[in-house]
């Protein structure tokens, strides 16, 4: 190798270390450019002690916009679901469903012909959500508890005017059969009643029975208007408008293939979202009674996990407490029997001693003899006079 070609390996390899040189100090600056930012912005570095670290993350608060934030929308007005600070419109649809499998095999022909109508005709995105729920029969089981309670006063009311009749002698046979034949009727009405609201409060004992509900979602973005400048009331006019007369279109559709639907209303809308964040609290405290109590927001009504925890956990104190007082106050009933008997006896001990000694003698007569035992008894009875 000549002179030459050494030399120009040599630049080569030294241009080639300078570049690398660089690019390392390039990075480095960048990333002492990033760490003087997060120091100005207030965040944790790198380099900061675990236990600083812990108590800045124990200083943070959720508030009610964090909340918000989490249940991904922020109110409802006007039969939509705003969410995203205005950013997005929903309206839904509940539809009803239909029983195809008991149907005939052109009606469901013209079914399937329907749907894929109905699928055609769709211009623009559309959700299909289904929601489950267990079918909870307490309200009706008052409507029905009050309407038993009309009966039953009716029911009393015929059977005082009945007996009025009876013991008044200005009613003939005909309009005294006529009386008991209404008193009958009242009675049978009433015992139906009764019932049936037994065997509904059955039914409702068994948290198997769910129902499901069908609902066709669709939204609306205002970046879809036409021009801009709009301000937020006028923006909502124009999603409602648009919504609604999308979902009066998808109404229509549907009703080819014979699925009733409906536009969900404020409150209706209010009940869908509090069962899907409240499942289980839905059950035993429906919507209408939450807004009755003056719950204003939805998401408070279910109970922290440990605060449920120790609920059960109370309960199942008071039960044992109650068991066990019961058995020690059983138990000490019995020693106290037991103690008031034995002392009883005690002041008792001398009568039963004469009691037996008398009865062994009379079981003994025929071997002392009669005069022998009658003498001994005498005895002992004068020992028990003194």
């Amino acid at each position: 190798m000549s002179d030459n070609q050494i030399s120009s390996f040599l630049t080569i390899s030294l241009i080639a270390l300078v570049v690398i040189f660089l690019i390392l100090l390039v990075v480095l600056v960048v990333l002492m450019l990033k760490e003087k930012s997060k120091d100005k912005n207030g965040n944790i570095r790198n380099n900061q002690n675990p236990a600083e670290s812990n108590k800045v993350k124990k200083d943070i608060e959720y508030t009610k916009n964090s909340i918000f934030d989490f249940m991904e929308f922020d109110k409802i007005e006007d039969n939509m679901i705003i969410r995203k600070k205005g950013r997005q419109y929903i309206m839904a649809i509940e539809c009803q469903g239909i029983n195809y499998d008991l149907m005939s095999g052109l009606e469901k022909n013209s079914v399937e012909q329907g749907f894929l109508q109905f699928l055609n005709t769709l211009r623009y995105p559309i959700q299909l959500y289904i929601q489950t729920r267990t079918v909870n029969l307490g309200s009706s089981i008052s409507r029905y508890k009050e309407r038993v309670n009309h009966i039953r006063d009716e029911y009393m009311r015929k059977q005082m005017e009945y007996n009025s009749m009876r013991n008044t002698d200005g009613y003939t046979t005909r309009e005294l059969n006529n009386a008991k034949f209404e008193l009958v009727k009242a009675q049978n009405l009433y015992e139906y009643g009764l019932d049936i609201i037994n065997n509904t409060e059955k039914m409702n004992l068994n948290k198997n029975i769910l129902k499901k509900h069908y609902y066709v979602i669709i939204s609306y973005i205002p970046e879809e208007a036409p021009n801009g400048g709009y301000d937020s009331e006028e923006m909502k006019s124009m999603a409602f408008s648009d919504l609604y007369t999308k979902a009066q279109a998808l109404i229509s559709s549907l009703g080819v293939c014979d699925v009733a639907g409906k536009v969900l209303d404020s409150e209706e809308l209010a009940e869908l979202l509090y069962i899907a964040y409240n499942r289980d609290e839905s059950e035993t405290y429906e919507l209408d009674k939450a807004l009755k109590a003056g719950v204003d927001n939805l998401y408070s009504t279910a109970k922290d996990v440990l605060d449920k925890r120790m609920q059960e956990i109370d309960t199942e104190i008071q039960a044992k407490a109650n068991m066990k007082a019961n058995e020690a106050a059983i138990e000490a009933m019995m020693n106290q029997d037991k103690l008031r008997r034995a002392k009883q006896k005690e002041e008792r001990m001398n009568e039963l001693i004469d009691v037996m000694a008398q009865s062994l003698l009379d079981e003994n007569e025929e071997i002392l003899g009669e005069d022998v035992v009658e003498d001994a008894k005498k005895i002992i009875e004068n020992e028990k006079s003194k």
